[in-house]
């Protein structure tokens, strides 16, 4: 019967993890370049229950296995699923999305003022008054120059500018920039920052990006609200089904302990 109750405790945690992640995926349903997330979740590894020092078939004192169980659910590990959004149309030319795999290249900055290079999908883009390209929380957008280093996008604010489906920002009929774009053999190299941005672990490895620059257009998240809240109502479900079997146990445990062999 304790079995029982922790089968079902397990199995309320795990349903409690699903609606975290599902309830962050639809907190950015309207995130530029989101990608959502999913869970996974597996078994316990069988589990002996055994008598300790009891007398096994030989008449010696051994411990001696009863039974094999497998108590509940443990959760998995959480995954990213990548696919593309829609795009929607801005007509600004700075807003950019990206067509196929790959990512933005942003120098981020953070509290302690140390700098990295991390990637995102989100291409809502601005230009300060010195005319450097830089993301919607003010960081600076990688590109790489004539020589092919990567630098700063800096432009002549006063001018008009373009980007063709190669990422090259054109003033004056000439390129001034270049905007960079990396991809990745394995995702799974990757891991959430947080704001949108993604970070490499040791042993990501970039290759060349397969994707079109589309300018004036930016990806939407890949949430699918609908398909969402069909999971929302089923974790809720199943959540409340684990509770109603930790009331019958405990409920058990009631009557086993307090009830039965009471002397009236």
């Amino acid at each position: 019967m304790l079995k029982g109750l922790y089968t079902a405790y397990t199995g309320m945690l795990n349903e409690q993890n699903r609606m975290d992640v599902l309830s962050n995926n639809l907190a950015n349903t309207s995130t530029v370049g989101f990608k959502k997330e999913g869970t996974t979740s597996q078994g316990f590894d069988n589990v002996l229950a055994y008598r300790i020092k009891d007398l096994d078939g030989t008449g010696r004192w051994n411990d001696v296995n009863i039974g094999i169980g497998t108590p509940g659910v443990k959760i998995g590990e959480n995954y990213v699923d990548y696919s593309q959004g829609a795009f929607r149309e801005t007509g600004n030319t700075f807003d950019v999305a990206l067509s196929g795999k790959g990512f933005f290249n942003i120098e981020f900055t953070n509290k302690a003022g140390e700098t990295s290079t991390l990637y995102t999908r989100d291409g809502n883009f601005s230009l300060t008054k010195e005319g450097y390209l830089v993301t919607k929380d003010g960081d600076f957008v990688l590109g790489t120059n004539a020589g092919g280093a990567t630098a700063h996008i800096q432009l002549n604010p006063n001018l008009p500018a373009s980007i063709d489906q190669a990422g090259r920002i054109m003033q004056n009929n000439q390129v001034v920039a270049n905007i960079k774009i990396t991809d990745f053999a394995d995702y799974n190299y990757l891991e959430r920052y947080g704001e949108n941005l993604f970070a490499p672990v040791e042993g990501a490895s970039d290759i060349a990006p397969d994707v079109k620059v589309v300018s004036g257009y930016l990806e939407q998240s890949n949430v699918q609200t609908v398909e969402e809240m069909v999971n929302l109502i089923s974790i809720t479900r199943q959540y409340e089904a684990n509770q109603k079997l930790i009331q019958t146990f405990d409920g058990s445990l009631d009557i086993a302990v307090n009830r039965i062999g009471k002397v009236q």
